[in-house]
């Protein structure tokens, strides 16, 4: 058994997994920042919180950060490959895995470098250059904003004219509502095909086996519909080194491995029967998706992040078949809205019609309190610390998204199934979830017969 120090230095992510890794037999300590006070409550009662990250180093026989943020402009990585330097085992990035996140420019390029072929692709500074650039040659584009604000106002998006007229329509919008936040954007020609993300982990030493596949689901609404969230959902599966690994990850395994990157490396791709084209990379934990990974491991993945951190193979055994996930939220989720969330959600108890099958839920932004404690001690400091294992469950931090219902079968459609037993099982008011996560694996978009698995293995990706 190890000490295992989680660290969230800017919005709390990895509770779940940090709750997971105790109940394994590990000594856990969570720490939070405190650039998010609201959240800081995320995970009371679950796992032990550390008050201090840096004093807890020595305890630490493991330190994992859940994110590529660290609420300056320092970023995980650079403090990550400092922490190795000093002779710690650290589950996190680099300087440089971080920039490929950061700078989708910058990604695109280091693609290009390592062999992988990459779809047309311009960045501007100014609006005005790419609303000309889109008149000048007409086709349909993708609008991809640059650095954070990306993740916070979710401004991707997918021309559907052929003649770009809507991407006009789209950037001049932008630059009167968000011109002053932008630092640039990046053009990209779309492409109609199978969306998937292909997702490894490195130790060090280059990327251990199996690789996982995965699909994600980021519109708001089924049929994917309404406005981009961070992921409502995602079905996977994992599969020893394929043609799509081999074309896009693989290529990159030697530079990974000279920059010691230990970690997720997942990179969403758009793939027709002519190419795979990388759309984008998160060299961290996804999310939900490390839920559900972490479902379809048969190895526990505490043991499994101490082997990676210390540059081992962690011998990774994995279910055969397939994972669905499905995120359960409340408002004000997508959107921040203080005052909607405190009416509606904050401290709305988790109830379930099976409390037998608590644990079977990957926890999000909830906390456990002791039986009988009243809202308003809710925000006391004394939760912190303690864990409370037959306590209620509350809703915590400021987001709404509360928990992920998780599924395994040997087909897709059983995975499914499994997963939506779940989440018919949350009693919240007011909670909702997309009812058609891993439908694509089955049918196209107009619910027809041949849909991404299909495509995929007729293609010879598979």
């Amino acid at each position: 058994m190890a000490n295992v120090l989680f660290c969230s230095l800017d919005a709390p992510l990895i509770a779940d997994i940090a709750w997971r890794v105790e109940r394994e037999g590990h000594d856990v300590r969570y720490f939070i920042s405190d650039h998010h006070p609201a959240e800081r409550e995320i995970g009371d009662g679950f796992v032990t919180k550390s008050e201090d990250w840096r004093a807890d180093l020595e305890w630490a026989d493991v330190v994992v950060f859940d994110d590529i943020w660290d609420g300056s402009d320092l970023g995980t990585g650079k403090i990550a490959e400092e922490l190795r330097a000093d002779g710690h085992a650290v589950v996190g990035g680099t300087e440089l895995t971080d920039r490929l996140e950061d700078d989708r420019g910058f990604a695109m390029e280091t693609l290009e470098a390592c062999g992988v072929a990459t779809l047309p692709h311009r960045e501007f500074e100014r609006f005005e250059a790419g609303i000309e650039f889109v008149r000048e040659n007409p086709a349909p584009y993708v609008v991809k904003p640059l650095g954070e604000v990306q993740n916070v106002k979710r401004l991707l998006y997918v021309g559907r004219e052929d003649d770009g007229s809507d991407v006009v329509s789209v950037l001049e919008a932008y630059e009167k509502a968000w011109g002053h936040r932008m630092k640039g954007f990046q053009l990209q020609r779309r492409v109609e095909g199978v969306e998937v993300a292909i997702c490894g982990f490195c130790n060090g030493d280059g990327f251990v086996e199996p690789i996982n596949l995965n699909f994600e689901h980021k519109k708001l609404f089924p049929s994917n519909i309404g406005p981009s969230t961070g992921e409502m959902g995602t079905s996977m599966f994992w599969t020893d080194r394929c043609p799509l690994f081999e074309q896009t990850l693989g290529k990159l395994e030697p530079l990974l491995a000279e920059e010691g990157y230990v970690g997720s490396m997942d990179v969403n791709c758009i793939v027709d029967a002519d190419g795979v084209y990388p759309l984008e990379f998160t060299p961290r934990f996804g999310y939900p998706a490390i839920y559900i990974q972490e479902e379809g491991m048969e190895t526990p993945i505490g043991e499994f992040f101490v082997a990676i951190a210390n540059g081992r193979d962690p011998d990774l055994q994995v279910h055969s078949g397939y994972q669905v996930g499905v995120r359960v939220c409340m408002p004000p989720f997508p959107y921040d809205d203080e005052k909607l969330f405190d009416e509606t959600t904050r401290n709305a108890p988790v109830a379930l019609d099976d409390d037998s099958v608590r644990e079977t839920y990957h926890i999000e932004d909830v906390k456990r309190v002791p039986v009988g404690e009243s809202d308003a001690t809710d925000d006391t400091e004394d939760v912190t610390g303690a864990v409370y294992p037959d306590g209620q469950w509350r809703v915590a931090g400021t987001s709404g998204i509360v928990l992920v219902a998780t599924g395994t079968g040997e087909t897709m459609r059983e995975a499914q199934e499994r997963a939506y037993d779940r989440a018919r099982n949350v009693l919240m008011p007011n909670c909702f979830y997309r009812t058609d996560i891993g439908d694509r694996w089955h049918t196209d978009a107009s619910d027809r017969p041949g849909g991404d698995g299909d495509r995929l293995q007729a293609w010879g990706y598979l």
